[in-house]
């Protein structure tokens, strides 16, 4: 069986020392960039191996041009998961302790590149620890394998795009970061708060229980169809801060069958890199 969107800890103790599976701890944090790796030594699931938000799964920041984490080109990506074992044949799983913020960066990117044998492990580290899970210190390595990559370049939408169709009836922009930042209330992170006018507040934590866990698919469909209107959600566009928990609120779209909305990747710390894109606070109408 291939997963695409979850897995549940039973199962992925089930096949922890399956070959054709490979698993990446994602754990990372904002304020302090090197946490995560140093909690990946000191402990994490047997057999993962450690990508790092900033320095693997994000290319350099440009600055004054790029948002926070901006893609590596494809070739880097093709070479990142070949370098650590994936191939078209590997059943990937990520996960971090952050309910799948991070973790679904590592999901959206497989499925740009066309790999679409990848899960997010529901609950996370979390969910490991309090299921009782094995552990393993130290750092972990698989043999490199043949990853090619077969692009969907229609998974990504630029800042120019989002110019040109920001203003058209039917367009549906959504925006996942927490509703105090989108109504321009609070930003912890970015030098300008506020949203890209006529988005809509979608916040990725919505999608998850008080657990931590993913929502069922009828919830999660219940929550998100109402916000594409009548447009399928690959017509949809989702931001967050800098395209990464953004991929939250689209893999919570494929949990509930409605497909996959398009990620605008550079988000709005990119957004806000040229003063002439204009800034709206508050609630949409």
């Amino acid at each position: 069986m291939t997963y695409t969107t979850l897995v549940d800890v039973q199962t992925l103790a089930s096949h922890i020392d399956q070959p054709s599976w490979v698993l990446f701890d994602c754990r990372f944090s904002l304020a302090d960039p090197s946490r995560g790796r140093r909690d990946y030594l000191s402990g994490h699931i047997p057999g993962a191996q450690y990508l790092d938000l900033n320095q693997d799964l994000s290319a350099p920041v440009i600055p004054g041009t790029t948002g926070r984490h901006p893609l590596p080109t494809e070739q880097e990506a093709a070479h990142l998961f070949g370098s650590r074992g994936v191939s078209a044949a590997t059943q990937v799983i990520a996960y971090d302790d952050m309910s799948g913020a991070v973790a679904a960066r590592l999901w959206w990117m497989l499925k740009w590149l066309g790999h679409d044998a990848v899960a997010v492990l529901d609950g996370g580290w979390s969910e490991w620890i309090t299921s009782d899970g094995a552990t393993r210190t130290g750092e972990e390595h698989r043999v490199p394998a043949d990853f090619r990559a077969r692009l969907r370049p229609e998974l990504v939408v630029t800042t120019d795009e989002i110019r040109r169709r920001r203003n058209r009836s039917g367009f549906r922009l959504l925006d996942a970061r927490a509703p105090e930042r989108y109504r321009g209330e609070t930003e912890p992170i970015d030098p300008v708060a506020g949203h890209v006018p006529g988005a809509i507040s979608a916040p990725f934590r919505d999608n998850l229980d008080s657990q931590g866990r993913f929502l069922p698919g009828a919830e999660l469909r219940q929550r998100l169809e109402p916000l594409l209107e009548s447009s399928p959600a690959s017509e949809a566009v989702v931001y967050c801060g800098s395209g990464v928990t953004a991929a939250h609120d689209i893999l919570a779209f494929e949990l509930a069958g409605l497909g996959q909305p398009r990620l605008y990747v550079g988000s709005w710390s990119e957004w806000i890199t040229d003063a002439e894109n204009p800034i709206a606070v508050g609630d949409e109408a």
